[in-house]
């Protein structure tokens, strides 16, 4: 549970610090459609740390049924962060569109994570 939580904590700072760069250091610099690119990287980053979080103080609840649901949510939701937002952000702060490949990737860890949170639901206490 502390890995998980830290590692949402960390993904929210970045978040926050990208948005406030884009926001602040890039409108004006970057051309609309790679900021486009930022907002939905940040956006996706966001609600995916949210995610975390959850999955974060879900592991901390008593049983362990779910337990290995919830960690595999986790680092799918972690590997999705990395492989969309990231993709989205390397692309829009540079100009390599190679990593447009890897983006889809990260999309699908994200559903994978997903599905792994919904086992681990049907998984858990009843209630």
């Amino acid at each position: 549970m502390r890995t998980w939580l830290a590692v949402a904590a960390l993904n929210g700072f970045v978040t926050v610090a990208l948005g406030a760069m884009g926001t602040h250091a890039l409108r004006g610099v970057l051309a609309p459609d790679r900021l486009g690119w930022l907002d939905t990287g940040l956006r996706y980053h966001m609600l995916h740390t949210l995610a975390l979080l959850a999955v974060a103080i879900l592991l901390s609840l008593p049983g362990d049924r779910a337990r290995r649901s919830l960690h595999i949510a986790a680092a799918a939701f972690t590997a999705g962060i990395v492989l969309f937002s990231g993709g989205l952000y390397v692309m829009a702060l540079t100009e390599i569109r190679g990593l447009a490949a890897v983006v889809p990737f990260g999309g699908t860890l994200f559903l994978a994570g997903w599905i792994a949170l919904l086992v681990a639901a049907l998984r858990g206490p009843r209630g």
